[in-house]
């Protein structure tokens, strides 16, 4: 048995002990909407009826559309920052040698419009509009 033998058993004994009590993050949205009840997507994907809270994996821009009947859909896009502790050295820190878990829970809050109601004067000149440029 190598003098190096005991130090590699003594290093894979220290690997599975730091990932054996590695705490972990828990990343959670909350998006709220006024009236309650729309549909909601984050990148074209649902995520489900507000008010809806989802786990979500990275920081960055998101693309948001949100609908419900007898209201415009709205369609933005919002930003998720990332706490100190998801940076270098913290982000060490708290995931890989902080054994209890984290949980990062950040919330978005929309005000629907009211769907605007047409005419029957304006759908009329908004008809003969597209007719005269049609021709």
């Amino acid at each position: 048995m190598g003098p190096y033998m005991g130090m590699n058993k003594s290093l894979l004994l220290f690997c599975i002990l730091i990932v054996g009590v590695a705490g972990c993050v828990e990343r959670k949205l909350t998006i709220n909407t006024n009236p309650a009840g729309a549909q909601v997507f984050l990148n074209d994907e649902e995520i489900g009826i507000s008010p809806v809270t989802t786990s979500f994996n990275w920081y960055g821009d998101y693309n948001v559309t949100i609908r419900k009947q007898g209201c415009e859909t709205l369609q933005t896009h919002r930003k998720l920052q990332a706490p100190l502790n998801d940076f270098f050295p913290f982000d060490f820190v708290t995931q890989i040698l902080y054994p209890g878990r984290i949980v990062d829970s950040q919330e978005w809050s929309f005000d629907l419009k009211p769907q605007k109601e047409v005419g029957r004067q304006e759908l009329i000149q908004a008809a003969e509009q597209l007719s005269k440029q049609g021709n």
